[in-house]
């Protein structure tokens, strides 16, 4: 699947296409949703860029590759990616995903610029070739473990599934929980039937319940089980993953779905660039666009300034991340070295915490910044 340049396009740049592999979970078990977002966040900006001129003259080219959430698929397509000589690879959602498609890329001297995985240890060891958009796990989940104590929550229980990334989520609450007398409950969703899981939370008096489990299923039952269970109408539902940031969110649960807090990685308010990116990334989904499009469209806005100053003939070795500066769409964009992070950081983009207006479904309200 490609994105080739349009007429429009071509006539503003000549010579051979500078090929950027992207990689999207465009079918299921992958979150399409999100990976249709990504996509078209990934395809705007490469067409504005081949509308001011491409690369050096040359057109941007997208080289997409569907994951499918498959961590090997992701890994087989790096590979064929650089056999078909794409200058870096941008993309993916899927944080297990991402890490597999890292490796990949970190072993072949690939450039690779991570939209929106989150999960710390993207690679095994500190690499050069990978950067990465999104904040890591540990930042935004600290800040969302955070926003639970505000509230008042100290007993939370945390529907799971087996995953490197609910996994890691729970540790990270339970590390930021634990010292201001918080407990962390784990609820396995492979053992439990959502009943079985609403009497669970009766039972221990759960005061909050953490989605760590896949949309729709079964997170979409869960949230259905808990609001009309009676014993359980203070109880307040969560999803740090972002679950709710989706249309499919509200068309799947209705007023459900509203006051789930839910963490995001946008400013309160956007500036030029970003209201601009707002209108066409709307007129393109036909739907207000999530973070992801934005995170896409960053993507190939960083990529592009990197392959003007780093070159395009495919060169392996080191990738002169801390050098790339530039205006996003969500604030200016600039990689250096976390602590305990083995990637190229942004640090930070900016976090949210926000739900669904019950009056409201398709406006929300910005609980806490970060």
């Amino acid at each position: 699947m490609n994105a080739t340049p349009s007429p429009a396009e071509a006539a503003r740049t000549a010579g051979p296409p500078v090929l950027i592999g992207a990689l999207a979970p465009l079918t299921r078990p992958g979150w399409v949703e999100a990976g249709r977002h990504l996509l078209a966040g990934l395809d705007l900006a490469v067409r504005e860029v081949n509308e001011g001129g491409g690369i050096t003259g040359r057109p941007l080219e997208l080289v997409v590759r569907d994951t499918a959430a498959d961590p090997h698929r992701a890994a087989a397509a790096v590979d064929e990616l650089a056999h078909l000589g794409v200058a870096a690879l941008a993309g993916e959602y899927h944080s297990v995903v991402a890490r597999a498609a890292a490796s990949r890329a970190d072993a072949l001297g690939l450039p690779f610029l991570c939209s929106s995985a989150v999960l710390d240890a993207l690679t095994d060891v500190p690499t050069r070739q990978v950067a990465r958009l999104a904040p890591a796990q540990s930042h935004g989940w600290r800040i969302y473990a955070d926003f639970l104590l505000g509230a008042g929550h100290e007993r939370i229980a945390v529907a799971t599934e087996p995953s490197l990334y609910w996994a890691s989520g729970t540790r990270l609450l339970r590390e930021r929980l634990a010292p201001h007398g918080g407990t962390v409950t784990e609820l396995d969703t492979r053992a439990l039937t959502p009943a079985a899981v609403c009497d669970a939370l009766a039972e221990q008096r759960a005061t909050a319940l953490l989605l760590l489990v896949g949309h729709p299923e079964p997170a979409v039952p869960l949230v259905r089980s808990v609001r009309r269970d009676p014993r359980l109408t203070d109880v307040m539902i969560g999803a740090p993953a972002g679950q709710p940031e989706f249309a499919g969110w509200a068309e799947a649960l209705g007023a459900d779905g509203a006051a789930i807090p839910f963490l995001r990685y946008l400013p309160e308010r956007l500036g030029p660039l970003g209201a601009r990116v707002a209108t066409a990334l709307r007129e393109r989904l036909a739907e207000p666009p999530s973070f992801v499009a934005f995170e896409g469209y960053d993507t190939i806005t960083v990529l592009a300034a990197l392959l003007r100053a780093r070159g395009t003939d495919g060169a392996r070795g080191d990738v002169p991340w801390p050098g790339v500066t530039v205006e996003g769409t969500r604030g200016r964009i600039g990689f250096s070295r976390a602590p305990g992070i083995s990637v190229w950081q942004w640090s930070w983009a900016p976090v949210q915490i926000a739900d669904r207006d019950p009056a409201a479904l398709d406006r929300f309200r910005i609980l806490r910044t970060g």
